[in-house]
């Protein structure tokens, strides 16, 4: 039986809560707040309209009242407001070659901008949210080749921050978590979130997870993780699983449900410990092959084809190489099988990072 961790972000009973008769549709955050947005268009109109009003209000002589003669600052409103929308009574009207001139190369293009503001407000508002909703209820009917990270915590955020560091297009991304507060952060980034509990696969199936590059599991509890890589791995045999787990004996349950990777952030953190224990620069190397921030970091690859028949330490990138994975066999870089790399070869290696952090110079000797 797994154990429970103290703390808990998404829900860990499969029949706790009613089954999901409708999912939230998959979002993404917008440049600019409906507010926001509203706010800049409102502005605008009323600056220019306010312009128009002191013209007319500085012209007042070119104008004609034809009910009472007299043309007060609040005829100068009405007439503005009449000539802007295009409505024209004709009681007030510009009679002299100035005022004429004024309305024509002046008022009439204010009028016909603040037509467009209102005419793009409604365009904003109405058909282009409207069509932002169709577009991605599309993207999430096609999504293909993602990653899925199910609980944005301080696992999952971290792993999305890294994620978009290493390369990955935000786009790219879906990340699944009950709480609205959590996924307003992860909207922040540009990736594309959905509200629903991780565990039921209505909302897996939401997300395409079959169709998924890499599911990323940090729900912040042993079990209820457990539990999602059950249901992922249900739904999807094939896709590579990573799954954050606490407790020592919870890695094997893990494995069990089907997780490719089980990480364990205690068992990290007691090795950069111990590390630190037997050299002061031990764990700080540790860190920077961990973080893609660092001087260096890991990769993972296939060897090329030009790479075949030859040393690990002949690698066409410049790096060194650590180790071969081969027919399910990990060999190390001084054991004679990784002289000669064969096709379908998994390599790990060290590489310079390219990032303004790094010295890298690409040629393996950055470092």
């Amino acid at each position: 039986m797994a154990k429970r961790e103290p703390q808990t972000t998404i829900s860990n009973q499969r029949g706790r809560h009613p089954v999901q008769k409708r999912l939230k549709p998959l979002r993404r955050a917008v440049k600019l707040p409906v507010w926001g947005d509203l706010s800049i268009r409102l502005g605008a109109a009323l600056f220019l309209i306010f312009i128009v009003v002191m013209i007319h209000w500085w012209d007042r002589d070119g104008l004609v009242d034809s009910v009472d003669g007299d043309v007060s600052f609040l005829d100068v409103v009405y007439f503005t407001m009449i000539s802007i929308t295009t409505t024209g009574f004709g009681d007030i009207a510009p009679v002299t070659d100035s005022a004429r001139l004024k309305e024509a190369i002046i008022v009439t293009p204010i009028r016909f901008a603040v037509f467009f503001i209102f005419v793009g407000t409604a365009y904003n508002f109405i058909i282009k949210r409207s069509w932002e909703k169709w577009r991605m209820a599309r993207i999430q009917e096609k999504l293909s080749d993602h990653v899925v990270v199910l609980g944005y915590g301080v696992s999952g955020s971290q792993s999305v921050e890294e994620l978009i560091e290493r390369g990955t297009k935000a786009d790219d991304i879906v990340v699944v978590d009950p709480s609205e507060e959590r996924l307003k952060e992860a909207e922040k980034l540009g990736v594309n979130v959905i509200a629903a509990d991780a565990t039921r696969d209505e909302t897996l199936k939401a997300v395409r997870v079959s169709m998924a590059k890499n599911v990323l599991v940090s729900a912040g509890r042993d079990d209820t993780s457990i539990l999602i890589v059950l249901t992922v791995r249900h739904l999807a045999p094939k896709v590579p699983i990573s799954v954050v787990v606490r407790a020592d004996d919870n890695e094997l349950l893990a494995r069990q449900a089907g997780a490719n990777n089980v990480i364990n952030p205690v068992r990290f953190t007691g090795l950069l410990l111990a590390g630190s224990a037997n050299g002061p620069h031990i764990a700080d190397y540790l860190a920077d092959l961990a973080s893609v921030s660092g001087r260096v970091h890991l990769v993972e690859r296939v060897v090329t084809e030009e790479e075949c028949g030859c040393s690990i330490t002949e690698l066409s990138t410049g790096g060194r190489g650590l180790r071969v994975y081969r027919n399910g066999r990990a060999i190390g870089f001084w054991e004679e099988e990784c002289q000669n790399l064969q096709p379908g070869d998994v390599i790990v290696e060290i590489v310079p990072s390219t990032n303004g952090n790094g010295n890298g110079n690409g040629n393996g000797n950055g470092e």
